[in-house]
């Protein structure tokens, strides 16, 4: 006759604690609402005085000169502008006391950045091609789809500045080569002046 054994129990799992849930559950609800917020972090002065350099270069490349000095003017002009949103975005980051690369920010940099870099390299093939007074338009149309489509995930002013951009640029693909260049100031110029202040009115700095 088989001997009749006690069945071995397993132990039971350790209760997950509740300060380990509770953790769990606000960093779920922090990552939510880290997704679902607006970038606001656009700087609106800064913008601004962007928008007075390039009104101060479009005068000065107004007069008749060299594709070649005429397009080292603007990528001066672009080299400082880049120093000046990076330094007004920290500043502005700074004083709201929020992290410079938040994931809003990132998604913002991320969908910002293609346009500009497919705008460098089709610079480099109309300059090649001799088709210099097609790059003002281009320039345009490719910086404003970079802010139409990083300020989806900023606030609605935003992607609207992004059209009056893109507006500019399919005008001024169409026009003289100094029409497109008043146009390229009236854009990098006035567009950022009036929009850069209305962020810095309603969305401070």
């Amino acid at each position: 006759m088989a001997t009749v054994r006690p069945i071995r129990e397993e132990p039971a799992p350790e209760p997950v604690g509740l300060h380990n849930r509770a953790m769990d559950n606000l960093r779920f609800i922090r990552d939510t609402m880290e997704r679902a917020r607006a970038f606001t972090g656009v700087p609106g002065w800064g913008g601004c005085i962007i928008g007075v350099s390039a009104i101060v270069v479009a005068a000065l490349t107004a007069r008749p000169m060299t594709t070649e000095h005429w397009l080292m003017a603007w990528f001066m002009e672009g080299m400082l502008a880049m120093g000046i949103g990076s330094i007004a975005v920290k500043l502005k980051a700074d004083a709201s006391d929020e992290p410079m690369l938040s994931a809003p920010a990132r998604r913002f940099a991320l969908s910002f950045a293609p346009p500009l870099m497919v705008g460098a390299l089709l610079t480099i093939v109309l300059y090649r091609a001799h088709l210099a007074e097609a790059i003002p338009g281009m320039w345009l149309l490719l910086y404003g789809t970079g802010v139409v489509t990083g300020g989806a995930y900023s606030v609605r002013v935003v992607p609207i500045m992004g059209l009056c951009f893109m507006l500019l640029g399919g005008v001024a693909l169409f026009c003289p080569f100094q029409v497109a260049n008043v146009l390229l100031g009236a854009g990098f110029g006035g567009l950022h002046l009036v929009f850069g202040f209305i962020i810095a009115r309603r969305f401070g700095g």
